[in-house]
């Protein structure tokens, strides 16, 4: 069954120097709709303009289905409360503020009343369908997981210390753990980093990353390369022999799915939705969150033992090509927002 749809979205989710995993959930979402016969509209609003989103949702005519992206909708409860009897209104919850560190706590209670009044409520994990239930919400919840291409195995180099951290470099996502988990490590092995992603979010804390990089050498250990897309990030992903995620919160790990879809093998925080995304197929080493030392501990085991390099390599290889599809994600959400009442 397909019918309207009115997607409201951040703005530029189709601009490329906007690589985000949420932007990239909603293109997915977006094409697998209308290659389904949906007729979807896309409306753009910023996220922290209540007065945009309270146009938006003003075109749609009473009855209409409206999906609206956890980032706008949770910036502006007040509409979503004043929208929600006129308009079935449907929230994608990429993440729950409350699960952030040092989450604002009227952040927390407005997201809190606009996820409240939603008739569906949409997730890509299970763990953060359960951070909503205990967070006391009562609305239906679909999961969602996201999709992930299967590329070209990655080749690697033949010190197989070449690592990758894929991420807009903030807080949440732990870089400043990786620094300093790196330079626990020490200098040998000749391993290398890269970190891929934007760096205009909070410039205090790239500033503070730059400044532990640089006494590692950054340009030489360690490269901040930036927004990648399409080819650059595919070259990033071949040339690489580890994805690290040492992330604070993470909803799901999209890049983690990217990683195991090219046969990269993964340490990471086990936090949030992570755990969903590795599997338990053993392609990945899983450490606390926040915890530079035990995650100097397992990339030190990577680096010096050839024997579980290879073991975890073979592991994530033989696993390429069983991820999840895109289409599995799209499917359970057209159907679920067929049956919104």
């Amino acid at each position: 069954m397909t019918g309207a749809l009115w997607f409201v979205v951040p703005p530029g989710i189709d601009d490329p120097a906007r690589v985000s995993g949420g932007n990239v959930y909603d293109r997915q979402l977006r094409d697998g709709l209308i290659g389904r016969g949906w007729r979807v509209r896309m409306v753009e609003a910023a996220t922290a303009d209540a007065g945009g989103l309270r146009a938006a949702l003003r075109g749609a005519p009473d009855g209409a289905l409206v999906l609206v992206d956890g980032l706008v909708a949770g910036a502006a409860a007040d509409v979503l409360v004043e929208s929600a009897a006129r308009l079935r209104l449907v929230v994608l919850v990429h993440m729950l503020r409350a699960a952030m560190p040092d989450a604002d706590a009227g952040a927390v209670a407005d997201e809190r009343r606009a996820l409240g009044v939603a008739r569906l409520l949409i997730t890509p994990s299970r763990w953060l369908r359960a951070q909503l239930a205990d967070d006391g919400q009562s609305v239906p919840i679909v999961v969602a997981s996201p999709g992930a291409a299967t590329g070209a195995a990655a080749t690697g180099t033949p010190g197989g210390c070449a690592l990758l951290c894929v991420g807009v470099v903030a807080p949440h996502k732990g870089q400043d753990v990786l620094v300093d988990a790196l330079a626990a490590v020490g200098t040998v092995p000749d391993w290398v980093c890269t970190f891929a992603g934007a760096t205009d979010a909070d410039p205090a804390f790239v500033a503070a990353v730059r400044a532990r990089a640089a006494a590692l050498g950054e340009g030489e250990r360690i490269h901040f390369a930036g927004v990648q897309i399409d080819a650059g990030m595919d070259g990033l992903y071949r040339r690489s022999d580890l994805l690290v995620a040492p992330s604070r919160a993470e909803a799901y790990g999209m890049a983690i799915a990217e990683a195991r879809g090219r046969g990269i093998p993964v340490i990471a925080s086990r936090v949030g939705g992570i755990p969903e995304a590795v599997g338990t197929d053993g392609a990945a080493l899983l450490v606390p969150p926040g915890d530079a030392a035990a995650l100097a501990g397992a990339l030190r085991r990577w680096m010096t033992d050839a024997g579980l390099r290879r073991r975890l390599t073979a592991q994530a290889r033989g696993v390429r090509s069983r991820g999840r599809a895109w289409e599995d994600a799209v499917a359970r959400v057209a159907t679920a927002l067929a049956d919104v009442p």
